[in-house]
């Protein structure tokens, strides 16, 4: 693997135009690496900045990603978004899902990671995770911090009272969040039960068989595959991936809300999500 690789998803709502959102979108991901991959090393950013480009750090145009990306998700797009000119329906969302196909095949890991993120601690110490997977896991991710995934699967729950599925952990299937993600692209050629699942035909079955409509892209995907397949996933710790959002906890579920917020241990990596501040310290 070469020194570092990395595509980001932006899920902060511009208003301006899209090449100019992506543009805004690379020089925030070149920021972030800047900061906290030479952090350690004492260096400002303008020194860190200089020495990531000597390093030769390679940055993809989204819209030639986007129009490789698209035979694959077109498919699965009306089942993960809220429909044609919602948020998150424009390919761009599901980068993430088909990322082993599109990347060069001397990629071997990614770390993805969103952009309302602050980082506790060198973001680094993620690519230990890796070492971390299971045989036959491809993807580390952590769970969704609220009920949003037992609201989804509401009609499925109620045919099934003993099912774990939207249950809060560590025994229930609370879904994913896809904030911050490892995705182990040789893994992901690799796996003939992954590439399967990418399959229309199945995705549409899977999406059936749970009554499943998401809203939110690629985490409604693993969300979803997740429900038969956790072998396919290493679950990261709340702590790398510390949801902040309450957004359901004032929406009907207030009693069992922190089954799913409780997050114990030092926390690694805060996310925003839902434009909710982030702590200082």
């Amino acid at each position: 693997m070469g020194l570092w690789r990395k595509i980001v998803q932006s899920k902060a709502k511009f208003t301006f135009c899209r090449s100019y959102q992506f543009a805004l979108l690379f020089a925030a991901a070149l920021a972030v690496f800047a900061f906290y991959y030479f952090g350690s090393n004492h260096e400002n950013f303008s020194s860190a900045t200089r020495r990531m480009k000597e390093n030769q750090v390679i940055f993809h145009d989204v819209d030639v990603l986007t129009q490789k990306l698209f035979p694959v998700v077109e498919g699965m797009q009306k089942h993960f978004s809220a429909g044609s000119g919602a948020y998150y329906s424009d390919s761009i969302f599901f980068l993430s899902v088909a990322m082993h196909r599109i990347m060069p095949t001397e990629m071997t890991r990614i770390v993805q990671l969103d952009l309302d993120l602050k980082y506790m601690s060198n973001i680094r110490s993620l690519f230990g995770e890796f070492e971390k997977f299971q045989p036959g896991a491809v993807i580390g991710i952590a769970r969704e911090m609220q009920p949003v995934y037992r609201h989804t699967f509401w009609q499925y729950r109620r045919e099934n009272p003993k099912t774990k599925v939207g249950d809060p952990p560590p025994d229930g299937l609370p879904g994913f969040n896809s904030g911050v993600m490892l995705l182990n692209l040789e893994a992901m050629r690799q796996s003939e039960l992954y590439n399967q699942l990418l399959n229309m035909e199945n995705v549409r079955k899977l999406a059936e068989k749970y009554h499943f409509k998401g809203h939110l892209g690629d985490q409604d995907f693993f969300t979803l595959i997740g429900m038969e397949h956790m072998g396919l996933f290493h679950v990261l710790d709340c702590t790398n991936n510390k949801q902040l959002c309450t957004w359901w906890r004032d929406h009907g579920y207030a009693e069992i809300f922190d089954l799913y917020f409780k997050c114990d241990g030092q926390v690694k990596i805060y996310h925003g999500n839902c434009n909710t501040p982030i702590p200082d310290d």
